[in-house]
């Protein structure tokens, strides 16, 4: 997998920068971040995305068993100057740029639960399944200069089973502004006491039915990571991407008989076609 990591991003990098640099002239993202999808090429009104990756992830979180995954991606967005709204799939948001170093954004999502059937190995078995619910995601960038080459973040989820919140520094690498190049993100993950135990928890009547400890756990540190994002155009309108997470557990997390891995971590590669 190493190797073919490697391999796919020296093509990447090498074999279409110079299509990229003739498309970066002429398209400004509304803020030039390879996590954040952009397909309006700096042009106000509708703009359209449709694609898919395959993703190489922890079976679920806690995870030791790890399998491929091929998901959609893509968004249908509507851009008015320094304001994009947008659907992807489960998620309905708005975005919008305020005195160029500062992007807010609010968003609601959909969230999948847990299922039994996620272990093949049956660890999750007497468990039962974590109920899926609906996301408020509220979310503020800084920017430290108006290229965004360095940024710090903030994000709250609040839903239907618990709250997280999500801080963040990163590095933006390239001189594109069409939302194309790298990026790398340090972060630390916070949850309360009833998403902590929606995902890591075990109660008395699971601990009868799986055989595993009671436990409960506090709120606190959930997790720290590093989050990688690349975006490149290998023309007018196929962009490619490709995302990395590496997340290591705190304590209390490792602790629970759920969490049988101390970290969580996915490779993402895919390509979108924007219309």
């Amino acid at each position: 997998m190493k190797r073919f990591t490697g391999l796919f991003l020296a093509l990447c990098i090498g074999g279409i920068a110079n299509q990229s640099a003739l498309a970066q002239e002429k398209e400004t993202a509304l803020v030039p971040l390879p996590s954040l999808d952009d397909f309006t090429k700096g042009e106000n009104g509708w703009a359209f995305g449709l694609g898919g990756g395959i993703e190489y992830e922890s079976a679920y979180e806690g995870s030791d068993e790890f399998g491929f995954e091929v998901d959609p991606a893509g968004a249908v967005q509507w851009r008015s100057g320094d304001n994009i709204f947008y659907f992807a799939g489960e998620a309905l948001g708005w975005r919008g740029l305020r005195a160029e170093n500062w992007l807010f954004e609010a968003t609601v999502a959909f969230e999948e639960g847990r299922e039994e059937g996620d272990s093949d190995d049956g660890y999750l078995d007497g468990l039962g399944d974590t109920e899926e619910g609906t996301e408020i995601v509220l979310q503020a960038r800084r920017a430290f200069d108006a290229d965004w080459r360095y940024w710090l973040d903030g994000r709250v989820i609040t839903g239907d089973n618990g709250n997280i919140g999500i801080f963040g520094v990163g590095r933006r690498f390239g001189e594109q502004n069409d939302g194309t190049g790298s990026e790398l993100a340090l972060v630390a993950v916070y949850h309360d006491s009833e998403r902590a135990n929606r995902d890591f928890g075990i109660t008395a009547s699971q601990a009868a039915a799986s055989g595993l400890d009671e436990t409960y756990l506090d709120s606190g540190l959930r997790s720290f990571g590093l989050h990688y994002n690349y975006r490149q155009y290998l023309n007018e309108n196929w962009l490619i991407y490709v995302e990395g997470l590496y997340e290591r557990y705190s304590s209390d997390v490792e602790e629970s008989p759920i969490a049988r891995n101390n970290y969580e971590a996915e490779l993402g590669v895919g390509f979108i076609y924007i219309f």
